[in-house]
C-alpha cells in the first residue's frame, strides 16, 4: 500500500480504505440530498421546510450526515496515512463502523414514522467510530513525538 512517486522520490501511501468510505459516503449523500429535493419539489418549498414535517425530517437527516461525515474522513485518512499495516485493518473497521452507521441513521430520516434503532444505533456506530479514529490518531502522533 505504500509506492515510490517517480517525481519526488517519495514514499506515498494508497488510503485504499479511506477512498472506499469516502465513495459510499459520496454516494450516501447523493442519496440524501435528492430525497430533499424530491420533497421539495413535492411540496412546492424552495427555502426552508415550509412547515411539513417529512421535509423538516430529511434536511436535519442530511444536515446530521454533513456535520459528522467530513470529520470521519479527515480522521479515517489521516489515520491510513501514518499506521503500520497491522493497524491498518482496524481503521479500515472503524471507516466502515462509521459508513454503516452513517446509511442507519440516514435511512430513519426517510421513514415516515419512528425507527429508533436506525437511529440510535446509527449515532452509536458513528460516534464509536468518531472516537476510535481520533484516538487512533492521539495516539500515532503521541507515538511519533516521543
Amino acid at each position: 500500500l505504500v509506492r515510490r512517486s517517480p517525481i519526488f522520490r517519495t514514499r506515498m501511501v494508497k488510503l485504499v480504505g479511506t477512498s472506499l468510505a469516502a465513495g459510499a459516503l459520496g454516494l450516501l449523500q447523493v442519496w440524501l440530498t435528492a430525497a430533499v429535493i424530491s420533497r421539495r419539489r413535492e411540496k412546492k418549498v424552495s427555502l426552508g421546510d415550509g412547515g411539513d414535517k417529512d421535509l423538516e425530517r430529511r434536511i436535519r437527516g442530511h444536515g446530521n450526515f454533513i456535520e459528522t461525515a467530513p470529520m470521519g474522513l479527515i480522521l479515517m485518512g489521516l489515520a491510513e496515512s501514518q499506521v503500520g499495516a497491522g493497524f491498518r485493518w482496524t481503521t479500515w473497521g472503524l471507516g466502515a463502523m462509521l459508513v454503516v452507521g452513517r446509511c442507519l441513521h440516514g435511512y430513519t430520516f426517510l421513514l415516515p414514522g419512528q425507527w429508533m434503532f436506525g437511529r440510535v444505533g446509527g449515532m452509536m456506530l458513528t460516534l464509536t467510530s468518531l472516537v476510535g479514529l481520533a484516538a487512533t490518531n492521539v495516539i500515532v502522533g503521541a507515538q511519533s513525538v516521543l
